[in-house]
């Protein structure tokens, strides 16, 4: 046994491993006006590191960034072309259970598309809720009299 291998086993030399983000699709909102800043948010954003595809759909004022990448600095790059940019606040509107709710639906929305809310739901154990309930087919302790 070498004075190497007998140093070894009391230091060990192990290099700490990066651990790598998650594959992600990053959606974006960027208001662009013409073909000069779809190419400049495009450049900026596909120069990252970790980006494997970048989309510019201009009509919708959607950017979409697939890739190893953080959604902050994503934002924060796109920010940085002096465009303002927010996350894409919208979802499929039959993905919604109520999409003209008041609070879901947006005359600014691209069509098919309702704001991501949270669905006004009633309160179950509001007056009224619990009347229409209480006769109900889908309540097993509802009235047996009938």
């Amino acid at each position: 046994m070498g004075a190497l291998d007998f140093l070894s086993d009391y230091f060990s030399v192990s290099t700490p491993k990066k651990k790598r983000k998650p594959m992600q699709t990053v959606e974006i909102k960027v208001k662009m006006d013409c073909d000069g800043c779809e190419r400049r948010v495009r450049n900026s954003v596909s120069n990252m590191s970790g980006v494997k595809q970048v989309e510019v759909n201009r009509k919708q004022s959607k950017v979409t960034v697939t890739g190893y990448v953080d959604r902050n600095k994503v934002l924060k790059k796109v920010q940085s072309t002096g465009k303002r940019a927010e996350f894409w606040p919208y979802i499929q509107y039959n993905l919604v259970a109520y999409p003209y709710v008041v609070q879901a639906y947006d005359k600014k929305a691209p069509s098919g598309y309702v704001k991501n809310t949270e669905q006004a739901l009633p309160n179950p154990n509001a007056p009224d809720e619990k009347l229409t309930s209480l006769f109900s087919d889908d309540n097993p302790n509802a009235c047996s009299i009938m």
